[in-house]
């Protein structure tokens, strides 16, 4: 079980992470359509929109996974996988303090093609 003193350390990490990952989604420079009378330039840019696309895809569902976090410390959930309700590993937390799921389960996610997201906690959010 994570003691009071470690849970305010992850606490402290996923608020400074949603901070740090709302300044980088606002930023959307990447994003913009820029137009060329060269093709090659076209195509650079279209592809340098589309890595900066995926880039924001990729921060947007990391944002959306830290702040299940923080609702889960504010719930008491905060360290149980959601899948099996087993401890996730402190080990498991340390490098990724958004996991939802235990190593076992995610692992078994990732197999059968889910998202990192707990499907059930995205749709009751998505409103």
């Amino acid at each position: 079980m994570i003691s009071p003193d470690e849970m305010s350390a992850v606490k402290e990490i996923l608020v400074r992470k949603e901070a740090e990952l709302g300044r980088v989604l606002r930023n959307r420079d990447g994003i913009a359509i820029e137009k060329s009378a060269d093709q090659m330039d076209e195509i650079q840019y279209a592809s340098e929109r589309d890595l900066a696309i995926c880039n924001v895809d990729r921060d947007s569902a990391v944002l959306r996974q830290v702040k299940a976090a923080l609702r889960r410390i504010h719930d008491g959930s905060f360290g149980t996988c959601a899948d099996c309700e087993s401890e996730i590993g402190p080990k498991r937390l340390a490098a990724v303090p958004w996991a939802s799921r235990c190593i076992r389960c995610q692992e078994a996610a990732d197999r059968d093609g889910q998202d990192g997201a707990n499907v059930s906690e995205t749709l009751a959010h998505a409103a």
